[in-house]
């Protein structure tokens, strides 16, 4: 990690103007506002972990936990990642029905071609079964509130960019009293930490460089 904050460091000599804005802008996504800076440390986490920068996951993870997120909220937020990564998966299928059956229909996301997923369970009941099992009870009350783990659903789907999961995940969230402004928060979350992403892999790049 030392390693790497070194070699981003050099930002501020190759791109100074861009590196200052950068870094604001990270510094006001993470702010208390309409979400609690400890939630969006442990939002931050899951989206860390759908795109797999674990220098990431680890600035993050101290920051959770200096914000006082326990081990039960941060597992709880791994597990809504990995849920979202499978739901993703999951959700395109209603593509792959379309191009099956050989659609000729122009557009691609259509909300009503999710219903394709419903032949899945025909296909693959057991797959099928057991997929829900596992993805409903990730979003069951426990050191998470449920609507804590809807918005950090929203902050992760729009990492795997599944429209179908981000229409999902949305109206779930509101219906369990998310704002506009929580869930505008939480898109920012996820977009800083798909910036960031790109950002510290660049240490390994910059290091070839004197």
């Amino acid at each position: 990690m030392l390693e790497t904050m070194q070699q981003l460091g050099k930002f501020k000599t190759l791109t100074p103007k861009q590196s200052e804005t950068f870094q604001q802008w990270n510094e006001v996504a993470f702010q208390e506002g309409a979400l609690s800076h400890k939630l969006k440390e442990v939002m931050a986490i899951a989206c860390a972990s759908a795109t797999g920068c674990e220098f990431c996951l680890e600035l993050h993870a101290k920051g959770a936990q200096k914000a006082g997120a326990t081990q039960e909220e941060v597992g709880e937020a791994l597990m809504i990642a990995t849920a979202a990564m499978a739901g993703a998966g999951f959700a395109h299928g209603a593509l792959a029905y379309q191009a099956y059956d050989e659609s000729t229909d122009d557009e691609l996301f259509k909300k009503s071609y999710l219903m394709n997923t419903m032949a899945m369970k025909e296909a693959a009941p057991k797959d099928f079964q057991a997929f829900f099992g596992f993805t409903n009870s990730v979003m069951v009350e426990g050191a998470l509130s449920k609507k804590d783990k809807e918005l950090i659903a929203v902050a992760v789907t729009h990492v795997t960019a599944c429209p179908y999961c981000i229409d999902t995940h949305v109206k779930q969230a509101k219906k369990l009293g998310a704002t506009k402004e929580e869930i505008t928060e939480a898109i920012f979350v996820a977009s800083a930490m798909n910036a960031g992403s790109a950002y510290t892999k660049s240490g390994k790049v910059l290091k070839y460089f004197k």
